[in-house]
């Protein structure tokens, strides 16, 4: 019999993603991949995968699935809630550490209060096809994933271990990389020069605010307009980044993201710099944002410390019943299971 996650609910427009098609922009081919690639690397680090390794990308809200295999090992990064299991001596799960689940076991993800962007993992992945060497689902082309499409209810996700793996579960004590500012750092152009003087220092001194038409492919920011130079609002069409800052002609930001076309034709007054794009990732609809300009320099020395600091959180990763989780647990009010009756600790914390 196959090993299976039975989907009981969808969520809202889950996919399956790992880190991308990397080197196919040129036969017009996005990237695609996590959102949030530093939260989904440290999921994979929690149940022992490498760090590219598929795994569900849960945006609002989340799935509720079923076991259907002889025991899973899965672990929720990316948002300060819980993953909620049922089932006596299970209790919410926090994210930033593993759980090993028996066959019939129900879990899942409810609203993300906190974050737009959150990632389960499962020890040894999905047993999927890597068209053009990645599992990551491109909804546009219908590619990867579960047969390109977000998961339905009643499709079963099928598992590349009939069993989790021995040892322990893991968590970590540092706090996980989670949450959301409201300041977003940018390195200006590569068209800055398409905008007046006073069209850059509206962009940069605007709180503007996510709204609810965005999605994978780019998020839609509310706020001041900002002003094009004589050159207007149309450049021959020239290949964009993840993060890449789009002003059409109503003045408005687009920040481009995972899901993005391969070239444009609107000038890019900016691009939101790669140690931020995790913090974009996890802005809820209605989140105020700023935009603060860095250097290249300073840019790359940033992506260089958030490495250091999600290598240190996966270094530091421990026993799941060690010390410092029941801490953790009790900052949240979870004493005794006091959460709207979810139930008691989880057994691994209490050892």
């Amino acid at each position: 019999m196959s090993a299976t996650l039975k989907t009981l609910r969808a969520g809202m427009r889950t996919t399956l993603q790992d880190l991308g098609r990397p080197g196919l922009q040129a036969i017009g081919l996005p990237v695609s991949g996590a959102l949030d690639v530093m939260s989904l690397r440290l999921a994979n680090a929690l149940v022992g995968n490498a760090p590219g390794t598929g795994a569900l990308e849960i945006r609002f809200f989340g799935p509720r699935l079923q076991v259907q295999a002889d025991s899973v090992r899965v672990a929720l990064a990316g948002t300060d809630g819980f993953l909620k299991v049922e089932g006596e001596g299970f209790g919410p799960v926090p994210a930033g550490q593993s759980v090993t689940l028996p066959r019939g076991t129900i879990f899942g993800v409810e609203a993300l209060r906190d974050s737009a962007t959150a990632y389960l993992a499962v020890a040894g992945g999905f047993d999927v096809a890597h068209p053009f060497g990645s599992c990551a689902t491109y909804l546009p082309a219908a590619l990867g994933g579960f047969d390109g499409h977000p998961l339905t209810e009643g499709a079963e996700l099928p598992l590349c271990r009939s069993s989790a793996p021995d040892g322990p579960d893991l968590g970590t004590p540092q706090p996980v990389i989670s949450g959301t500012g409201d300041v977003l750092r940018v390195v200006l152009g590569p068209q800055e020069d398409y905008f007046t003087k006073a069209g850059i220092e509206t962009f940069l001194s605007t709180r503007y605010t996510v709204t609810p038409q965005s999605d994978r492919m780019g998020m839609r920011l509310d706020g001041a307009a900002v002003e094009h130079g004589p050159a207007g609002f149309n450049i021959p069409s020239d290949g964009v980044v993840t993060g890449a800052i789009q002003v059409p002609g109503h003045g408005l930001p687009i920040v481009l993201l995972a899901d993005r076309q391969t070239t444009g034709g609107y000038p890019k007054i900016a691009t939101v710099i790669s140690a931020d794009l995790p913090q974009l990732a996890r802005a809820l609809p209605g989140t105020a944002l700023r935009f603060r300009p860095v250097t290249p320099a300073e840019a790359e020395e940033l992506r260089r410390s958030a490495e250091r600091k999600l290598q240190s959180v996966i270094d530091d990763l421990r026993p799941a019943g060690a010390a410092g989780f029941l801490q953790k647990l009790y900052s949240e009010n979870l004493i005794s299971g006091v959460v709207g009756g979810e139930g008691p600790l989880p057994s691994t914390l209490v050892e």
